[in-house]
């Protein structure tokens, strides 16, 4: 492997960190996962990128794609494998202001593409935390706090340029590969190393955002209601609630409906929550106005020895009553998991089932559990957290593979229907038939 690492030197432009590198310790592991890769590679051009995947191929090790490095997966390193750490291409410019064009290298977190928007008045719709990659989230969909006004982040691509398994260069959009560009919707990392994206941003104002919180005594109150109001909410607000917090009282834990609304017109704003204000009793009501980029979280990693195990669906209309009746019931006993409810449809529900790779366009709500603590304490709770799943089988769809922990033959199933999965496979087989990139939710070449 040395003489290896010696002739890739050669040709590739950026980092090699290994074991004997001084930033090796703190490059090993992502947020929420550890590693030990044999070598990490910090490619400072697309040509670097080129060099970094004829090495990984060639080596027969493990790779793994790092972008923000926040997979709850733990994609983003291996151990003794090959990692790609893309966070020196992270640039961000507007390429064509008319349109709104926006060009953002494959490294970039959505945190450094606000703050480079933010002068030029736009926003691209994408995810809630600073250190997310633009790559990982949008890929694979790209839920956030405009998602029912304009839709999922991936919703915005118009163009993007991907480095494939045999290291060449391929553009792709609606018109030049367009199977790839379809494929890139959704299907995550699939079929190579996304080294740019262009979007079509859209003119932004500051937004109101913040929380509204209720006793936990009146979740089953709030949350139906909550969720039957924003079935005619208007498409400016989006809306998630929380409710069983363990770190907060679990069952006595309160409901925080945390809400933006995309617009800076205190009249508009009161007028879209005032609805979810009265559904009960306000204990807590911090909703201002703020830039869009200050509604982005500071991701943290956890403490050490702290894990997540996360799970979600989607519910379509007619699952939802059953569902929210389930969620609230496991809320309200005791040793309940962490209860997440997002409110989505809207902008996203407006593109057609199969114009993207991302298949769950009629799903009313996006649902999650969340159990977080010591490995020992995650696998005890693992059973109540089956037997929530299991009620809730009938009136659930799919999953968002973005929020999971998991990345099982099940999950990959859930992700993709039947159709989408084929059509995603025949794509593999063209750009990775050897499936170089299967640290993700991986589809298998035909």
């Amino acid at each position: 492997m040395t003489t290896t690492l010696t002739t890739l030197s050669r040709d590739f432009s950026g980092d090699i960190i290994d074991p004997g590198h001084p930033e090796y310790a703190a490059k090993a592991d992502t947020l929420l996962a550890t590693g030990t890769p044999a070598v990490i590679l910090r490619p400072s051009s697309v040509g670097g990128v080129q060099a970094a995947v004829k090495y990984a191929a060639a080596s027969g090790l493990p790779l793994a794609v790092r972008g923000g490095g926040h997979s709850f997966s733990g994609f983003g390193t291996n151990d003794g494998g090959v990692v790609i750490d893309l966070s020196a291409l992270a640039g961000v410019e507007v390429v064509d202001g008319g349109w709104h064009v926006v060009r953002i290298g494959g490294g970039a977190t959505w945190g450094q593409a606000a703050t480079a928007l933010a002068p030029h008045g736009l926003a691209i719709s994408s995810g809630d935390t600073k250190g997310v990659g633009v790559g990982g989230l949008t890929l694979s969909g790209g839920i956030g706090w405009k998602v029912r006004k304009y839709g999922l982040a991936l919703d915005s691509l118009v163009r993007v340029e991907v480095v494939t398994a045999d290291g060449a260069v391929v553009a792709a959009d609606e018109d030049e590969n367009p199977e790839l560009f379809w494929a890139v919707r959704g299907g995550g990392g699939n079929f190579g190393i996304v080294t740019a994206f262009e979007f079509a941003a859209h003119p932004t104002t500051d937004v109101f955002h913040g929380r509204i919180t209720f006793p936990g005594a009146e979740a089953a109150k709030v949350i139906h209601g909550w969720a039957e109001y924003m079935r005619t909410a208007p498409e400016a607000l989006t809306a998630v609630a929380a409710f069983a917090n363990p770190f907060a009282g679990g069952p006595e834990a309160p409901v925080e409906i945390f809400v933006a609304y995309d617009g800076d017109f205190e009249d508009d704003a009161n007028a879209a929550l005032d609805p979810i204000r009265a559904l009960g009793t306000v204990i807590e009501d911090d909703v201002t106005l703020k830039a869009y980029g200050d509604t982005l979280e500071e991701g943290q990693a956890p403490p050490p020895g702290i894990r997540f195990h996360t799970q979600n669906a989607f519910v379509e209309r007619a699952g939802v009553d059953a569902a929210l009746r389930i969620m609230t019931e496991v809320g309200a006993a005791p040793g309940a998991p962490f209860l997440t409810i997002r409110s989505i449809g809207g902008a996203l529900a407006r593109v057609a089932d199969d114009a993207t790779a991302f298949a769950h366009r009629r799903a009313e709500l996006m649902i999650g559990t969340a159990a977080i603590g010591p490995a020992p304490a995650i696998e005890a709770a693992l059973p109540t957290l089956d037997a929530v799943w299991e009620r809730l089988a009938p009136h659930v769809s799919g999953t968002y593979s973005n929020f999971n922990t998991t990345a099982a033959d099940s999950d990959v199933n859930a992700a993709y229907p039947t159709d989408t999965y084929k059509r995603l496979a025949a794509v593999k087989r063209q750009y990775d038939p050897t499936n170089l990139f299967a640290a993700n939710y991986n589809v298998r070449p035909l």
